[in-house]
């Protein structure tokens, strides 16, 4: 469900146009649905997985881009975006892995090019390691897939018992601080955008998820998450595809230490440093973001740009 109506950011159903792309539905367990988009055609599919608190609206103008000349695939985590937010569901990274996982075993995705920004790194890298021959390249916009370096007070502070499901659940105080905070754009995102980004997070039920990846956040070694973090982290070094990383330099969640992090492991990966984007770096700056991504498809990316503004 997601809200229709006005509020004070005006018509809040204004981001429809544009997200024009037909919805389709996978079935994960239990009549659980999944949605995800799957526009144009190509035997090279671009496979767009989101972060927290977003879903496949972050990917519009990618998804509008790619789609013109090849096959654009976007999901929505359960819980998340368009797909079924059961209240009582395993909202854990292994279980994200596994229904993205199941996904792309369904459509028989093969040549695939991942991008994956903030869990969708994680969730996406998870998915690749268990299936690296499905798979061609590699994007990822300001993320990880490794257990976390930096733990901002800001997330953490809600993960105090509690707290969490007043503040996310209740307040939606971390999807709508999301639109402002995470964003370096002048003047801040388009309106329709922000309708957008928050359409599917109405009500406190349908925050359940927002709020369960806040709590999976590691912070020791001996969470499960944590150990499936580091598990595949060593499997980066291995992995032989060619590598673009794009990063909003100012971030202060995903910080440009993430992004030296992957380079340790893939030295010879290309970058995109993004100097004045945070991280909404697609939203930030999606010209530079989406022409380096498809250039770098049709193996056309220059050599690695430092610090483009």
């Amino acid at each position: 469900m997601v809200e229709s109506g006005k509020n004070e950011s005006g018509d809040v159903n204004d981001w429809r146009m544009l997200y024009p792309f037909q919805s389709h539905f996978a079935e994960v367990a239990d009549g659980i649905r999944q949605h995800y988009i799957d526009e144009g055609a190509s035997d090279n599919p671009v496979l767009m997985v989101h972060g927290n608190p977003t879903w496949s609206f972050y990917y519009h103008r990618l998804v509008s881009k790619v789609r013109t000349s090849g096959r654009a695939i976007a999901v929505d985590h359960v819980g998340c975006g368009l797909s079924d937010k059961p209240q009582r569901y395993d909202y854990t990274l292994e279980t994200h892995i596994q229904n993205l996982y199941a996904l792309v075993e369904r459509l028989d995705l093969r040549n695939i090019t991942l991008v994956g920004h903030d869990w969708g790194g994680a969730i996406g890298m998870g998915c690749l390691t268990r299936m690296p021959e499905r798979f061609s390249r590699i994007v990822l916009l300001n993320t990880a897939a490794f257990p976390p370096p930096f733990f901002p007070w800001r997330i953490r502070v809600l993960q105090i018992p509690f707290l969490g499901g007043i503040a996310i659940q209740g307040l939606n105080v971390f999807a709508k601080a999301a639109v402002r905070m995470a964003t370096e754009r002048p003047g801040g995102l388009a309106r329709a955008v922000r309708n957008g980004l928050l359409a599917p997070y109405c009500s406190w039920n349908n925050r359940v998820a927002v709020n369960a990846f806040v709590q999976d956040i590691p912070t020791r070694p001996s969470q499960p998450t944590w150990r499936l973090l580091e598990k595949v982290e060593r499997s980066l070094a291995a992995l032989k595809q060619p590598k673009l990383l794009v990063w909003g330099m100012r971030d202060w969640c995903f910080r440009p230490s993430c992004l030296e992090q992957f380079l340790k492991h893939w030295p010879d990966a290309q970058t995109l440093r993004l100097a004045d984007a945070g991280h909404y770096v697609l939203l930030d700056e999606p010209n530079r973001v989406i022409d380096g991504i498809c250039r770098f498809v049709k193996d056309e990316l220059p050599p690695t740009q430092e610090n483009a503004s």
